[in-house]
């Protein structure tokens, strides 16, 4: 049996690095991978459902992080098969009933989290002396383990992975949840 976070490798080393320097950006916290799914039928207010699909259907969102210090987390959307799941798109379930598919895998959240802003803005990055304590460290991490670096343009990560899976997960959304939730998906929150 594997010691491993999860079966994601980008995922592990994140991990492995949280754990040594857990303040990389603004509102993050990873904690359980694949913690139970109840916090997906309160979120999707589907207590009381009787569908017997539905434990099936939770079972292919993956949430691993909290995305802000109010309660939005992250979850991963396994909405197909493929074999890479560092490349699931990543969806923001908001503290206020906003839903997003902000990255097209990992890596984009990855760049994501170099703004250091829970919203992703570049306006409104803490300066240098308020950036999370270990975000300089994380920056320096993404490049050396990844090659990657924070978004000129953060936005244009999130329009791209919208773009790609948005409707695909609002449609997938309404076999099971509101057609209000499922609408949300497609209203922009940033």
């Amino acid at each position: 049996m594997s010691d491993a976070y999860s079966p994601i490798p980008e995922l592990n080393l994140l991990r492995e690095f949280y754990d040594r320097q857990p303040a990389i950006s603004d509102g993050f916290e990873m904690y359980e991978y694949g913690q139970p799914d109840d916090v997906f039928v309160h979120w999707l207010d589907m207590a009381g459902s009787r569908d017997p699909e539905l434990p099936g259907r939770l079972a292919r969102l993956v949430p691993f992080a909290q995305a802000s210090g109010s309660g939005s987390f992250y979850a991963l959307w396994r909405c197909d098969d493929r074999a890479d799941l560092a490349t699931l798109p990543v969806i923001r379930f908001g503290d206020e009933g906003d839903l997003d598919v902000i990255a097209s895998g990992l890596r984009d959240l990855f760049r994501l989290l170099a703004v250091d802003d829970e919203w992703y803005m570049l306006d409104d990055a803490a300066d240098d002396d308020e950036r999370s304590t270990d975000h300089a460290d994380y920056l320096v991490w993404l490049r050396r383990t990844f090659g990657l670096t924070r978004p000129d343009d953060p936005q244009a990560i999130i329009d791209a992975a919208t773009a790609e899976y948005g409707r695909r997960f609002a449609d997938w959304l309404r076999q099971f949840a509101s057609a209000e939730i499922a609408d949300s998906v497609l209203e922009p929150s940033f």
